[in-house]
């Protein structure tokens, strides 16, 4: 029998980095990359490859559109451009109108500063992720995607693993209990460890490749 800890090891070892991190992002509990880890979340949450969405993530800051009030100042064919052009086609147009939605909704509400919304949640996890889904295009998985990667830098979140990180455990044969993978995971930022599992309930290949290694 497999032991839990090595195919944890062996998991996060190979696979053990954040989406953010996929993105270029630094987090940071900073409004800037916070609004930069929101997109992103809202791109990978789409019925399309996670390696479009983190390009097109990179392409909207190199266009600029790096915080909700500039995204909210370019105009609705500039997203569109910038979507294309990451390679996000498919929704390009409706993602356009999002982006530009939720950056006058952030603004209006919460002054362009997400831990404005992290404050009025006042430490309720599950408060938080309500006021997400206000935000357009983020519905249950996009806020989820935030939370997992968010708990690197808001730690009353941790340990966020949410229904696909415990698929991935499920598919490694581990328990679907957050705090026993969490103690499996040793020093193991808890952000990271969710992220490998997410990567292993994505990929079947991520997950054979460590239950190999762990054998």
């Amino acid at each position: 029998m497999t032991d839990d800890r090595r195919v944890v090891r062996e998991l996060v070892g190979a696979h053990g980095r954040t989406f953010a991190e996929d993105a270029g992002i630094t987090l940071r509990d900073t409004p800037q990359p916070l609004y930069r880890l929101l997109v992103l979340a809202l791109l990978l949450s789409a019925r399309i490859r996670g390696s479009i969405a983190v390009d097109t993530a990179r392409e909207l800051y190199r266009a600029g559109l790096r915080d909700p009030r500039r995204v909210a100042q370019a105009d609705w064919q500039e997203r569109v451009d910038a979507l294309g052009r990451g390679g996000y086609r498919r929704y390009d147009e409706r993602t356009a109108t999002q982006l530009g939605d939720g950056a006058e909704l952030l603004i209006e509400r919460w002054g362009g500063d997400l831990r404005r919304m992290r404050k009025e949640a006042d430490g309720d996890v599950s408060a938080l992720r309500r006021l997400l889904q206000e935000v357009p295009g983020m519905g249950p998985a996009g806020a989820d995607i935030f939370l997992r990667e968010a708990q690197r830098v808001w730690p009353e979140l941790a340990p966020y693993l949410d229904g696909k990180a415990l698929d991935g455990a499920a598919r490694l044969g581990l328990p679907k209990d957050p705090d026993r993978l969490v103690k499996l995971a040793g020093d193991t930022e808890p952000a990271v460890l969710a992220a490998a599992l997410v990567r292993a309930a994505l990929d079947k290949e991520v997950a054979e490749d460590s239950l190999r290694r762990a054998a």
